[in-house]
């Protein structure tokens, strides 16, 4: 089934070398069902030339606004509107004017006219890395978040913000018209490794992406839930103007659970540091061996319910290299010391999936101890079968 059948989506284009993406965008939205109509900034077609995209699209591109008011056509208040705008990719130029509400592309038009229209719209940055990490342009995206435009977080590697993967791009085009069957409800979702200092340098932790955590929350987002993220260190951020709380150690997540605890639904997906450690100031001397006395870090989850009864509480368990039937009793095992309404496990010691993946196996455990098991998959599908099951 094609996932964007009969939508109408405007991709702009604005002058980054990243432009020699689109075209392949483009050919994969048409491929997903949509109809695509392009638009160029003049710096634009310095880099690839208009022709490209009207083979891609089908369609004749929009380089300039003329008496024909292009940006009314597509983008307006009229019956054949865009259902999306997409700008990808966006320059740190083109972020800053659209913040602003400066007119002076034939792109910046139409997203104006789009704002005013009430159609969603996504920007993805791609610039070099010293562009990208600029205050203001950093200030002008959380600008844009604001007023709930969705940023698809670039590729940060070799000096450069590039164009993250079309599957991504794709993926953030298609959640932008999710069924909003979440809306009204709050959720707490938390991701990614809380941090425990040894000294000022050396610290304990894990391999948690915060890949899980943070893709649930998005997917929450998508379907229409306001949704409040806490997060430890994560190797992706989020793409959807959600409250975003970052947090360092265990100690740090849990009162930011507290804080933010009036909600319905909370997914407790951060891997949290199973122990503490006294921390010592300064740096440690490395000429002589060294001790470190381990406590017990605080069960967070086992602390929801008592702070919020009636939050529906959403659990993760991993092990390694353990039997189907011994991953399911631990997460029962965990369900009921917690309370908790749903336990998600996996086995995190097999090829492909879990930490740091893209994709995860997992078998979803409720307090009757009926099995609902999601086989080998992309984290996103995981997590929106994960939404489906929450009363």
């Amino acid at each position: 089934m094609l996932s964007l059948k009969g939508r109408k989506i405007i991709v702009c284009v604005t002058g980054s070398v990243a432009a020699t993406e689109t075209p392949k965008l483009v050919r994969e939205l048409i491929r997903k069902g949509a109809s695509v109509f392009c638009v160029m900034s003049k710096s634009a077609t310095g880099i690839i030339h208009p022709d490209v995209l009207q083979w891609a699209s089908g369609h004749d591109v929009v380089t300039q606004i003329t008496g024909k008011v292009e940006h009314v056509k597509l983008a307006g208040a009229v019956p054949e509107k865009a259902d999306a705008v997409v700008v990808a990719p966006c320059t740190a130029n083109t972020i800053g004017k659209i913040a602003n509400a400066i007119d002076d592309t034939a792109v910046t038009t139409v997203v104006t006219t789009a704002f005013g229209s009430g159609i969603p719209i996504m920007v993805v940055p791609a610039m070099h890395i010293s562009m990208y990490r600029h205050p203001i342009v950093l200030e002008n995206l959380a600008k844009l978040k604001k007023f709930k435009v969705t940023v698809v977080a670039p590729r940060e590697e070799e000096g450069k913000a590039k164009f993250p993967s079309i599957s991504r791009v794709v993926s953030g085009i298609e959640m932008l018209f999710m069924e909003k069957d979440l809306f009204g409800k709050k959720i707490l979702v938390t991701a990614g490794a809380t941090v425990e200092d040894i000294d000022s340098v050396r610290y304990i932790s894990n391999r948690s992406s915060g890949k899980m955590g943070i893709w649930l929350a998005e997917q929450a987002y998508a379907r229409g839930a306001d949704v409040t993220l806490v997060r430890g260190n994560t190797l992706v951020e989020p793409a959807y103007p959600m409250k975003d709380i970052k947090v360092k150690s265990a100690k740090e997540m849990f009162n930011a659970i507290k804080e933010n605890i009036n909600v319905d639904i909370v997914v407790h997906a951060a891997a949290v540091s199973d122990y503490t450690v006294e921390k010592q100031s300064g740096k440690i001397s490395t000429k002589s061996s060294l001790a470190l006395e381990l406590t017990p870090a605080t069960k967070i989850l086992e602390k929801i319910k008592k702070l919020n009864k009636r939050a529906f509480l959403i659990g993760f368990k991993a092990e390694y290299n353990v039997t189907k039937e011994q991953l399911v009793e631990k997460a029962f095992k965990k369900l009921k010391a917690a309370k908790a309404d749903l336990i998600i496990a996996n086995d995190i010691g097999r090829q492909d999936r879990g930490i740091g993946s893209d994709n995860n196996e997992v078998y979803v455990v409720d307090p009757k101890k009926r099995v609902t098991h999601f086989g080998l998959e992309h984290k996103r599908l995981i997590a929106n079968k994960i939404l489906d099951l929450v009363k």
